[in-house]
């Protein structure tokens, strides 16, 4: 029986991954063992901070709609309970938005809370 070799495996196994390190300083991009350590590293960091964006969204959308119901004389957590009591179902990624771009639709929402 002839004798399998696994060269051609191999190689693309380890082109595929240097190609995914490309870019990379140094060695981490040239030599496989420099690289599969740094790509290990890159993808645990990328899968934390997937998650991690969320998180840092949902405080600035909160610094933002607290800043602006300052401005109209409400702190962020009376407006918020205002909002759950008054049934306005508006999620903080839309109030920041209205916060920023549109402040006279915020204003108008402040008011129908302050009520």
């Amino acid at each position: 029986m002839a004798k399998i070799k696994h060269s051609v495996a191999t190689r693309k196994r380890k082109k595929r991954l240097l190609k995914k390190t490309k870019g990379y300083f140094g060695d981490r991009s040239k030599q496989y063992q420099q690289a599969s350590r740094a790509l290990m590293h890159a993808l645990k960091y990328a899968y934390r901070d997937r998650h991690n964006k969320k998180r840092e969204f949902r405080a600035l959308w909160i610094a933002r709609i607290n800043a602006a119901c300052r401005e109209q004389g409400i702190t962020y957590s009376v407006f918020m309970n205002g909002l759950k009591k008054s049934k306005i179902a508006l999620d903080r990624k839309i109030l920041a938005d209205l916060a920023v771009k549109d402040n006279a639709a915020f204003k108008k929402i402040v008011g129908l809370v302050k009520k």
